[in-house]
């Protein structure tokens, strides 16, 4: 079973925020990088570049499939994690931790309103037999 942050919030496609002010760290949920198995390459967007909610903001290399990173909120991104250009295998080992991907200061931060509860992410994984 897929770990579930509770203080976390969710989208569908199986990213997750930690909302902290007006910032929204990033990442794939455990569910999502267990679908992918071994991530090989992370590519993030670039520091001051404007990203829109669920629109791509980046791409997953995995053994399984290449996937788009979709942005959990919309903003400008402050921040990515340089350590996954070197150790991509971070997103697998702590997905919620030193395998986060980004920092995003909000533009418009109620937008989080639309992100999933703990709670509903986790009826979603169990939907699709997880």
């Amino acid at each position: 079973m897929s770990k579930i942050p509770p203080e976390l919030k969710y989208t569908r496609e199986h990213e997750w925020a930690r909302i902290d002010g007006d910032i929204a760290v990033a990442g794939i949920s455990d569910y999502a990088q267990n679908e992918l198995s071994d991530v090989v390459y992370v590519e993030l967007p670039k520091v001051g570049s404007k990203v829109k909610m669920s629109e791509k903001c980046g791409t997953i290399e995995a053994v399984k499939a290449v996937v788009d990173l979709l942005a959990v909120v919309s903003g400008e991104i402050v921040e990515i994690n340089q350590s996954l250009s070197t150790s991509p295998e971070l997103v697998n080992s702590d997905p919620y931790g030193e395998g986060w991907m980004l920092k995003i200061k909000m533009d418009n931060p109620p937008e989080t309103g639309s992100l999933l509860s703990a709670e509903d992410y986790g009826k979603l994984t169990k939907e699709t037999g997880h």
